[in-house]
């Protein structure tokens, strides 16, 4: 199989409001985790807990259960995706603005769409079902889905495995960016309100809403 034409797609804070939901997630989760004995220290506040978006899992829990025990952080990762899971059907979050319109634009126009997100499996999957649009994606791509360690390995196997010709690569992190650059793709940084100073360096383009992206996508007529 091969595909002219692609553009490949963070998750958390490019397609997701993701800080409504993961920030009360992970509060949630730090307290299950104290009540059970496994963990003493403090819940970080919202600020850490937002600069940790983006990172692949195994980065996450480094960061945040500074020396706590790979039997701790898979115990902190089922119960951060029970949280999600549950908070996601409560409808505290949403797409970002124009993401579903835009996303059905491009794929009427012939270009395949794919997520390319450090998160895990199902919290992927489980997101694109609730809003509609995991139809509309060729395919999921996630760290918890291949064991990748970096968004960089993500997106060169995602590459491979389609017999990409074509891409860009669209998000709202340094690793989004540092992908798009590692694999020769044009790269479109994400600026929500949540980017810090340097962080989408190197960005072939920035966007500050969601459907500014329809101009800085080439050839989406049929390629």
């Amino acid at each position: 199989m091969s595909i002219p034409c692609a553009v490949l797609f963070d998750m958390d804070g490019t397609l997701l409001q993701t800080e409504r939901l993961s920030t009360p997630a992970f509060q949630k989760t730090f307290e299950e985790l104290r009540e059970k004995g496994l963990w003493n220290g403090a819940t970080p506040d919202e600020q850490e807990l937002t600069n940790v978006l983006g990172m692949t899992i195994e980065q996450l829990w480094e960061k945040l259960l500074p020396g706590a025990s790979e039997e701790i952080k898979k115990v902190a990762d089922k119960l951060m995706l029970k949280n999600e899971l549950i908070l996601l059907k409560q409808g505290i979050t949403d797409l970002y603005p124009g993401v579903r319109e835009v996303l059905q634009e491009l794929h009427a126009n012939g270009t395949a769409l794919f997520v390319a997100s450090n998160g895990l499996e199902r919290y992927i999957d489980e997101i694109c079902e609730h809003f509609g649009i995991k139809p509309l994606f060729t395919d999921l791509y996630s760290a918890g889905r291949f064991g990748t360690r970096s968004k960089k390995d993500l997106v060169a196997k995602l590459l491979q495995d389609y017999q990409v010709k074509q891409a860009v690569m669209v998000g709202d992190r340094h690793s989004d960016v540092e992908a798009g650059l590692a694999n020769g793709l044009k790269t479109i940084g994400c600026d929500f309100g949540f980017a810090k100073p340097g962080e989408l360096d190197g960005a072939d383009v920035i966007i500050t809403r969601f459907t500014d992206l329809l101009t800085h996508i080439p050839d989406r007529q049929h390629t």
